[in-house]
């Protein structure tokens, strides 16, 4: 504007208008700015005719001071060149002091609309541009519809981009609109959605997003830490975490491993609970997805060597088991047969606790509701989880036994595979019902003694090969053994209760180990009245003080 005043003054023709825009104040003619602008006539002749120069302050335009100079270069005749950089804020400021045809032939109006139609938005970049500077002429670019149009012509280029790529990379186009603002960037979505985009287009637009908004957070760099310092700087992450999340459209196949970063990140950053829910649900939808790393990601600091946060873990993945609930297919026994996406979260899940069960600052309650988080029929071996039990028992040598029983039950050590169930039964750091339980669910095998394969392939050779592929066949074998494992459960609960009542029946110096080998062997007794193969199997209970005495000959299974 310094040019344009200087231009004006060299003319040698007194100014009798100032016009004020902001802080700055223009010294201009009356017949020059009236004759093109109908806002300022109608000012001029409103104001006070007695002072020789009047003042009329605009310092409302669209634009502020940089588009007024361009009109008034306009009105006063200079060239200026008008761009896709300044196309949106000439035609607002046209539109606000009313430079239209009425007025003056080939009006400022009119030359920018013109220019929008017939060159701004030929190209996508030149879209983008032209939509970019509209973020600071709202309302006033939407009340012209410049907006939409900007949006409408975007999402056909993007369309067709995304489906027959010109250039290279092939995403080019989503760099492109990485520079949109969020409302822009979700208007755009919308439209390229509405034309039947797929949402691996929208995945990939909404990802180069962030990675030009949130660089840092996707790299895995730790946010600045809590205190005044860093206030805002935290805050600034935040508010480009939480216009992310809200970019992400439904049903758009984002990797497991992105998502966790960006919970990771909003855990940090303390973003909105909604935020997190949001992020948690869809990270939930793909669990099956998910490795080890993305859990431990969410779980541990960036550092990697303590726990800061559980429950997100465990809202996770409980979301996944009350989804796959719902599509469950019940059986005999109340069992539910689990899908092959259930059965592969509670491997990942296991080999998750497995790695954190090392903490020293992990409580039981932590462990076990983690753990017991997946359904116990989800699992067709225990062997993860008892490797993870143990793992935790070690670690935490100081449990009394009602924590160590109830660390462990969460497992079942009848679906420990043999080599496993061997090695529990000489675990020390189990408590005495685990023992037990491993003990005689080999005892019970024995006594069946027709070849029936354990749940840990332990058994015999005897199994028919006929029917291997037959569900139904399958089913009415699984709820058979889940029966029997029922009554083998409450028949050791019993059996723990009474062994309880003796030893606060008995004084402290008594011996027990007759009572203690009568008792096992009476036990025995009733264990072979659940065989499902008892037709021609004899009572063997005479030999089992015996077999208890023996150790195995096979090589120990460590597992520790």
């Amino acid at each position: 504007m310094e040019k344009t005043a200087q231009w004006v003054i060299s003319q040698g023709i007194h100014s009798d208008v100032v016009v004020k825009v902001g802080d700055e104040t223009y010294p201009l003619h009356k017949f020059m700015l009236v004759a093109k602008s109908g806002y300022l006539r109608t000012k001029i002749m409103e104001s006070n005719h007695s002072e020789q120069t009047c003042i009329v302050d605009i310092s409302e335009i669209p634009g502020g001071v940089e588009a007024f100079e361009k009109v008034t270069k306009f009105c006063y005749g200079v060239n200026f060149e008008i761009t896709i950089n300044n196309v949106a804020v000439l035609r607002c400021a046209a539109e606000f002091l009313e430079m239209k045809e009425m007025y003056f032939e080939g009006n400022l109006a009119n030359r920018t609309e013109e220019f929008l139609n017939r060159a701004a938005m030929k190209s996508l970049p030149s879209t983008v541009a032209v939509l970019r500077s509209c973020e600071r002429l709202l309302p006033m670019a939407e009340q012209l519809n410049i907006v939409q149009r900007c949006v409408d012509a975007l999402s056909m280029k993007v369309c067709i981009e995304s489906k027959f790529p010109t250039r290279s990379p092939e995403e080019w186009w989503a760099y492109e609109l990485a520079g949109l603002s969020p409302a822009f960037l979700q208007k755009t979505l919308a439209a390229v959605k509405s034309r039947g985009a797929s949402n691996e287009a929208l995945a990939i637009a909404v990802s180069a997003h962030a990675e030009k908004k949130i660089p840092d957070i996707l790299a895995g760099k730790s946010p600045p830490p809590p205190g005044p310092t860093w206030d805002d700087a935290r805050a600034q992450q935040r508010k480009h975490l939480e216009s992310v999340v809200s970019l992400l459209p439904d049903n758009a196949p984002f990797s497991v491993s992105f998502l966790c970063c960006l919970l990771r990140a909003a855990i940090f950053l303390d973003s909105p609970t909604t935020c997190r829910k949001e992020l948690e649900k869809r990270i939930s939808a793909a669990l099956d997805q998910a490795t080890v790393n993305d859990l431990l990601s969410v779980t541990l600091d960036y550092s990697g060597e303590r726990i800061v946060d559980m429950d997100s873990v465990r809202r996770v993945v409980a979301a996944f088991v009350e989804r796959e609930a719902l599509g469950g297919v019940l059986y005999g026994g109340g069992a539910v047969c689990c899908s092959g996406t259930m059965q592969q979260v509670a491997k990942t899940v296991d080999a998750f606790i497995g790695e954190i069960a090392t903490d020293e600052d992990l409580s039981v309650s932590k462990f076990t509701g983690i753990a017991g988080v997946i359904p116990k029929t989800a699992r067709r071996f225990d062997d993860d989880l008892y490797r993870a039990i143990d793992i935790y028992l070690k670690a935490h040598p100081g449990l009394d036994e009602i924590e160590r029983e109830k660390v462990c039950s969460v497992m079942d050590p009848l679906k420990l595979s043999y080599e496993a169930r061997l090695h529990a039964s000489q675990n020390k750091r189990l408590p005495l019902q685990i023992t037990l339980h491993a003990i005689y669910y080999d005892q019970l095998n024995l006594r069946s003694g027709s070849g029936v394969t354990t749940p840990g392939g332990g058994g015999g050779g005897g199994g028919g090969g006929g029917g291997g592929g037959d569900l139904r066949s399958q089913i009415v074998t699984d709820s058979a053994l889940i029966k029997e494992n029922e009554a083998l459960r409450s028949e050791l609960s019993r059996m723990k209760m009474y062994v309880s009542d003796i030893q606060k029946t008995q004084p402290a110096g008594a011996a027990r180990g007759p009572k203690k080998l009568t008792l096992l062997s009476s036990f025995s007794k009733t264990l072979g009245k659940l065989n499902p193969f008892r037709q021609e199997a004899k009572d063997t209970s005479h030999i089992v003080d015996g077999a208890m005495a023996v150790k195995p000959r096979r090589r120990r299974f460590s597992i520790s």
